[in-house]
């Protein structure tokens, strides 16, 4: 099972599935996240859909069938039922960043009125008189309510272990998910949370290929005079793609290894890598690229100003990951964003901007102060991040009002710097290094 289908996962998890040996053996029942648009699209071609691998040379298009079906992720009782069945091994998901509605350190969000509004409806639903009942009309709001719902039918039916996949680009993901849900639970149903620890596994994923926003009619009609194949819902993906996992798959699982995915113990440096560099560095494109009329990362990427900044994020991502030789990886990275007919937009990565430089930015920033150095390309990233801010081309904080960004002052940089972590704002030669960037940036 998969929740929150979107192209990433028909590119990624579902792709790698299609490859496997055993793909014959296993299908995807997708959820959405809420909407009923690709549910409507997918149903009517079975679920198939056309993968276009848009390489700087030419497209090569391939029909992907592990989808079998396709359900709108707000039939909540269609969502239970499908992970009570015992033929379900594996549930994979996709819910952004933000959709696990966690807490600066990780924990459920207790602040979130959503969750703590899906804590109540859940202990009442699950240790009432009526339990079957309660959890056929229960309607949890966020996507780990849903989940746990579904995880209680489960151990309620006896159907057995199951094996969960975050796919989200979280650093550590898997544990993430574990914490949250085990907090959660432990709020809801004591036997829930017993049950959790015993037949739950939660594994953790890096999870690595760029999957742009596509105006999809467009791409429909571009394959259908390709290929002569009529597409409602294509994909369109770059040729690069990588999965690396950690953990136990305790109902079984694809032969995912035949499809090119790595199985390793310690994920941590694995996830960082990516985390880091990757998606670090187009947090900073997004931000501040679109301040110099960029819209997409291929150009922004030519732009001296923001290849300097980027340039410069790496060698402090470089230092904090001592056990990967990076040139390799670095130039992989350059030609990945440089291909100019991958339309990977900006402002579609630029959403959710402050929790992306918390995740991506501030730990490398923290692990160069303590190791004694200035984390100076982390603090012009960071003040590149705060152009965008104040140009509007990255959202505000949560809290802040766009007055406090107007001028700059110090006062402001530190109410970001503060936003972002107070041990940012606390380091004087942070802080110093931040001013000097915002300076050069801003006459650049």
């Amino acid at each position: 099972m998969h929740l929150g289908l979107g192209a990433f996962h028909r590119a990624h998890q579902a792709w790698y599935t299609a490859h496997a040996s055993d793909a014959a053996e296993w299908g995807i029942v997708a959820f959405t996240g809420r909407s009923r648009d690709l549910v409507d699209r997918l149903t009517p071609q079975d679920a198939v859909y056309t993968l276009v691998e848009r390489a700087a040379d030419g497209d090569r298009f391939e029909f992907i069938p592990s989808i079998v079906r396709v359900e709108a992720g707000d039939d909540v009782p269609a969502f239970v039922a499908a992970v009570a069945d015992p033929q379900v091994a594996i549930l994979t998901l996709t819910i952004t960043e933000a959709g696990y509605r966690l807490a600066a350190g990780g924990s459920p969000d207790r602040e979130d009125a959503l969750v703590a509004s899906d804590v109540d409806l859940l202990h009442s639903a699950l240790t009432g008189a009526s339990v079957g009942d309660a959890i056929l009309t229960a309607r949890p709001a966020t996507a780990l309510g849903r989940v746990l719902l579904a995880l209680d039918a489960r151990r309620r039916a006896g159907a057995g272990p199951i094996a969960l996949v975050p796919c989200d680009n979280l650093p550590d993901n898997g544990g993430l998910v574990q914490r949250a849900l085990t907090g959660l639970a432990g709020r809801i149903s004591p036997d829930l949370t017993e049950w959790l620890a015993a037949s739950v596994s939660v594994v953790s994923t890096s999870i690595d290929r760029i999957t742009p926003a596509i105006d999809t009619d467009a791409e429909s009609q571009a394959v259908l005079e390709a290929t002569g194949w009529l597409d409602a819902a294509p994909v369109v993906t770059e040729p690069f793609s990588d999965w690396v996992l950690s953990g136990e798959f305790p109902a079984g699982r694809p032969d995912w290894e035949s499809a090119g995915v790595r199985f390793v113990d310690e994920i941590a440096t694995w996830e960082n890598r990516k985390l880091w560099m990757l998606n670090g560095a187009h947090t900073v494109l997004a931000a501040f690229g679109q301040t110099r009329g960029h819209t997409v990362v291929s150009t922004a990427i030519d732009d001296p100003v923001c290849r300097v900044l980027v340039e410069g994020l790496w060698d402090d991502d470089a230092r904090q990951l001592p056990e990967f030789h990076l040139a390799d990886y670095r130039a992989a990275l350059l030609e990945r964003f440089r291909n100019p007919r991958i339309e990977h937009r900006l402002a579609q990565i630029a959403q959710d901007s402050t929790t992306k430089m918390r995740l991506r930015i501030v730990p490398v920033a923290i692990g160069e102060l303590e190791a004694g150095r200035d984390g100076s390309g982390c603090a012009a990233a960071i003040a590149a991040w705060m152009l965008g801010v104040r140009a509007g081309t990255a959202p505000l904080p949560d809290g802040i009002d766009a007055a406090a960004v107007a001028e700059f002052e110090a006062s402001d940089r530190h109410t970001l710097l503060n936003a972002l972590d107070p041990r940012l704002a606390a380091d004087v030669g942070l802080t110093a290094h931040v001013a000097d960037a915002l300076a050069a940036l801003e006459t650049s």
